[in-house]
């Protein structure tokens, strides 16, 4: 007998499940020094200025962090160019997904995003007894018209992960702003960023193209990727005043600790090394790209800190054989493998294990 009476959409629920260790793997298989390439994590180490920084709020600990993170919120509307009224915090920009599903999605609402994107979007979507409206891509990114065609009178909210997680493709600001014409200003646009800073900017800025005219529109971004703050959870959403006041409303107290936000100024202060971290990464996956293209595979744009192998039924195959040999990638079952773009060193095993298709 079960011990209380769990949720039905709660109970149906399939965990999320997040990229598997080295350390998993090799005891799994039997082997050592296996590498992780599974997490889409910066493999550069954080400016020594980021972890001082952490450190000395570190020996604050017995103390409550800013709920608010105010110091944060204003240097990050500093950076931006937009109020302080426009940003908001969270525990990831996973988090602030979170609390944007807590605040507008009621039971029988529905959800629209393109798939494959992030696992947590239909996870979102069922805690709070919606329903996930899955637009199929098209050539792996996102067919715009087809989800403005799904959008209905029971739609509350539409996610858009670009560069999308996970097969690195991106959408134009000009694309989204066909889809915001198209729709009822009442349905709440998510634009998920995670991996802006790997993207192409001729992709534009949603901040600066459209979020002056579109109140409904909102744009999430993390320090987990570029930043190499993963460990922190420190995510962020510039969007209306309105908006910002609601999600505020759902913010777990204190969330965002104080070493997460002193992490994260610091690396507003350590943009030119955190700019040559994002190059290098930039320039590894170029790399990466050629080198696969050479040897056979065909891929989609990548727009990330990762590269998308569609791979079709062969996908586990090909995921088993690379983690035996200690490549730990993230397999998207009958689709694709994700890559993430580590050091020279593990890209070079990555290439040397995989070979030609």
């Amino acid at each position: 007998m079960s011990i209380g009476k769990v949720r039905p959409a709660v109970q149906a629920l399939a965990p999320y499940r997040p990229g598997k260790g080295a350390k998993q793997a090799e005891e799994e298989h039997g082997i050592s020094d296996a590498i992780k390439l599974a997490s889409n994590e910066n493999p550069y180490q954080t400016p020594d200025a980021v972890v001082d920084a952490v450190t000395k709020a570190s020996t604050g600990v017995n103390r409550y962090g800013d709920h608010r993170a105010s110091e944060l919120r204003a240097a990050l509307a500093r950076w931006i160019g937009v109020s302080t009224e426009q940003i908001t915090v969270g525990c990831g920009s996973v988090g602030l997904l979170q609390q944007l599903g807590l605040v507008y999605i009621d039971p029988g609402d529905e959800v629209v995003f393109p798939w494959l994107s992030f696992e947590a979007y239909p996870v979102y979507a069922q805690v709070m007894g919606g329903v996930a409206v899955k637009v199929p891509l098209l050539n792996h990114s996102f067919d715009m018209k087809a989800v403005a065609d799904l959008v209905t009178d029971k739609t509350k909210m539409i996610l858009l992960a670009t560069p999308n997680n996970p097969t690195g493709t991106a959408i134009s600001t000009a694309q989204i702003e066909t889809l915001m014409k198209a729709i009822p200003n009442n349905v709440i646009v998510v634009v998920d960023e995670a991996y802006k800073e790997f993207s192409n900017p001729s992709f534009g800025d949603p901040v600066t193209d459209l979020l002056p005219r579109y109140r409904n529109l909102v744009v999430t971004r993390t320090f987990s990727k570029a930043y190499g703050l993963a460990g922190l959870r420190i995510g962020y959403a510039i969007t209306d005043p309105e908006i910002v006041n609601e999600i505020d409303k759902v913010l777990v107290p204190f969330s965002v600790n104080s070493a997460a936000q002193a992490g994260a100024l610091a690396a507003l202060e350590s943009l030119d090394i955190i700019g040559e971290n994002i190059s290098r990464i930039m320039a590894e996956r170029q790399r990466v790209i050629d080198s696969l293209t050479e040897q056979g595979w065909e891929l989609p744009e990548a727009h990330a800190n990762f590269v998308y192998i569609p791979l079709g039924d062969r996908t586990d195959e090909i995921h088993l054989d690379l983690e035996k040999q200690g490549v730990v990638t993230r397999p998207f079952s009958g689709e694709g493998i994700r890559v993430t773009i580590g050091s020279e060193a593990e890209n070079t095993r990555f290439l040397t294990s995989l070979g030609s298709p």
